[in-house]
């Protein structure tokens, strides 16, 4: 058998014509192991998972190291398209591959969500979800019960993609850019981004996409109006005929009939931090409550996709019991997690070969 020495290491050219890597595996039982490593609910399972569909055994530990090290392959090529976007002009375009981009109409979402980071507790993971907006049959009502008038159109949010990290909000700017440019949001004639009112989501939205119709997301709105109630009014009744009344006022647009009635209950003394701000909140965001004008635009009033991808893209796979994940790993997973659930795992996997 023919052997050869490079870079003091042993090389067999067999190895090349097979396509193994330096771990032994061929490129295909690690793409297989990749996946699996990625969509159950632990490593032990993926190994099964692999057995039964290539027919040979794979060590839990095996499919950890093959997945976490895509991962961090996947978490770098991000870092060189970000620094790519950065290093342009401003009179330049996008410097990105696209992606299954938007020509229509798009929303954008961001969100956190609460993962377990070995050594440091809970933290925060940021997400950003970039959806197509499509119309779709009447029928359908709000979980309050509330239905969209003959001339509101009736949408729904489909084709889903994602970036999730644990990071700050400052480096989830350039991830939530990325994605947008992904999709081709610059260039979409018609986009919103729909979220719970975070200072630090409005920041970085504007910064990225200026263009774009910021709202609020409705049931963060109501949910705020419910969590008043509960604290001023102790009569069950009196209580949800005060919500319904608000819920319709802004519901019709009249987001300062809410701050009025708001103001006439004199938050201001409460020991509550929470409500004590609560006009603030509905006085600073009356320009993002115009749900009146949004429903006939035909834009989505509700944030439930990246509230979605939390569940999919992080619980589901790293939300676990005891020790959680370490910083480097769950990082790796999360960037890994992105490709796979906006179903451009193949694309993402040939573009990182060389970093893998």
């Amino acid at each position: 058998m023919s052997v050869q020495y490079v870079k003091e290491r042993l090389f067999f050219p067999l190895d090349r014509k097979l396509k193994l890597r330096n771990d032994q595996w061929s490129e295909g039982a690690a793409r297989v192991a990749t996946r699996q490593g990625l969509q159950a609910r632990s490593f032990r399972l993926a190994a099964g998972a692999y057995s039964d569909a290539v027919g040979s055994s794979i060590s839990a530990d095996s499919v950890r190291r093959i997945t976490e090290g895509w991962g961090e392959a996947v978490a770098a090529q991000r870092e060189v398209d970000v620094a790519g976007l950065y290093a342009l002009n401003s009179v330049e375009e996008p410097a990105v591959e696209e992606r299954d981009p938007l020509q229509k109409q798009a929303n954008l979402a961001t969100d956190g969500g609460m993962m377990l980071v070995r050594g440091e507790g809970w933290k925060e993971v940021k997400v950003v979800s970039v959806s197509a907006v499509e119309a779709k049959q009447k029928g359908d009502s709000l979980p309050d019960g509330r239905r969209y008038a003959p001339w509101e159109p009736a949408i729904t949010l489909t084709r889903h993609s994602y970036q999730a990290a644990l990071c700050t909000a400052e480096v989830m700017e350039r991830y939530q850019y990325l994605e947008g440019c992904r999709r081709g949001l610059p260039t979409c004639p018609k986009a919103s981004a729909v979220s719970d009112a975070a200072a630090w989501i409005q920041s970085i939205t504007e910064t990225n996409f200026p263009q774009i119709t910021q709202i609020v997301d409705w049931f963060h709105a109501a949910e705020r109006l419910w969590a008043v109630a509960k604290a001023c009014f102790a009569d069950k009744d009196e209580r949800e005929r005060w919500v319904a009344a608000r819920l319709d006022e802004l519901w019709a647009g009249q987001a300062d009939k809410v701050l009025n009635a708001l103001e006439a209950l004199d938050l201001a003394a409460s020991d509550d931090d929470e409500l004590r701000q609560m006009p603030g909140y509905f006085r600073n965001h009356q320009a993002r409550m115009r749900y009146h004008q949004y429903r006939v635009a035909g834009y989505p009033i509700g944030s439930g996709t990246v509230e979605s991808a939390i569940n999919i893209v992080v619980h589901h796979r790293l939300k676990r019991q005891g020790r959680g994940w370490t910083r480097n790993n769950g990082q790796a997973m999360l960037a890994a997690l992105s490709e796979l659930h906006s179903d451009r795992f193949e694309w993402a996997w040939r573009r990182t070969q060389s970093l893998f």
